[in-house]
């Protein structure tokens, strides 16, 4: 049998499991495919695949040229970018696993601290023989916005409570009642946008979500508000969110997803000041 581990960048996957016991011929691709004629050529003699979150696609024309594929496996419990109904016609499985929600919760403040108290700013600064840079924003009695109030989405609300936030919450399947009983504020899709001055995405990648944060929530917003994202990168638009970083009409952004990842060399993410 012959197994594809996808979109390892850090090279960590053969660390996390035990996957001798198999009794398997396990690959590691660590580099990203340019294009789908490059995912069929690599991956058409492989049994089985490990697809890392939604960085590869697979839909009916990729699946239906892999002619020894048996099961399709993603990390995480869904992958949009798999043609689900596809592989039930090709009668290859697909599988997602379990996950935890602590690291990403734990990662959004860190890069939601970062971002409101300029930590890489001023870092740079210091190793480049400078000294401190700017004010940086307090986050006690600031208003913590949720987009999204599953299991991640209610971690990051309970740590906001911790820093003295008042937390408030939309989605399009949130009920009030819900979001009262996990001490959290419901409130309109525009109130969330307009009253946040950090704004936490926690949505799964959908029809329904792709391009959910957009321009016209992004003109919403307060210039002094944060913008953090560790969802999927397709949630917010990318052009209109640079366009926001650049004018300034929000304080900044924090990112760990992104519409192509790796993210290219020459994106200009990578160059925003406001951008962390």
């Amino acid at each position: 049998m012959k197994v594809a581990l996808l979109d390892d960048y850090q090279n960590v996957a053969l660390s996390l499991a035990d996957w001798e016991s198999l009794h398997a011929q396990v690959d590691v691709y660590s580099e990203p495919f340019s294009d789908e004629a490059e995912v069929i050529a690599a991956l058409a003699d492989y049994d089985v695949i490990v697809a890392m979150r939604e960085r590869t696609p697979f839909p009916s024309s990729t699946l239906g040229r892999l002619p020894k594929l048996a099961l399709l496996v993603t990390t995480g419990p869904g992958n949009a970018a798999i043609d689900v109904d596809a592989a039930q016609r090709l009668n290859i499985t697909v599988s997602g696993t379990g996950y935890f929600s602590h690291p990403t919760a734990e990662l959004t403040w860190g890069l939601i601290l970062s971002a409101a108290r300029l930590i890489p700013q001023n870092v740079e600064s210091v190793r480049c023989g400078g000294w401190q840079v700017g004010l940086g924003m307090s986050l006690h009695h600031a208003t913590l916005g949720v987009l999204g109030l599953g299991r991640l989405g209610t971690r990051v609300a309970e740590i906001g409570k911790a820093f003295g936030m008042q937390t408030i919450a939309w989605s399009q399947n949130l009920r009030p009642e819900d979001a009262r009983a996990k001490g959290v504020t419901y409130v309109s899709r525009d109130e969330l946008f307009a009253r946040s001055d950090v704004l936490s995405i926690h949505v799964v990648l959908s029809e329904r979500t792709r391009g959910l944060v957009g321009e016209r929530e992004l003109r919403l917003m307060k210039p002094t508000s944060i913008l953090v994202n560790t969802s999927r990168g397709p949630v917010i638009d990318e052009a209109a969110l640079l366009d926001a970083l650049n004018d300034e009409r929000i304080a900044g952004a924090a990112l760990d997803v992104f519409d192509r990842e790796p993210l290219p060399a020459d994106h200009p993410l990578r160059s925003v000041h406001n951008a962390v």
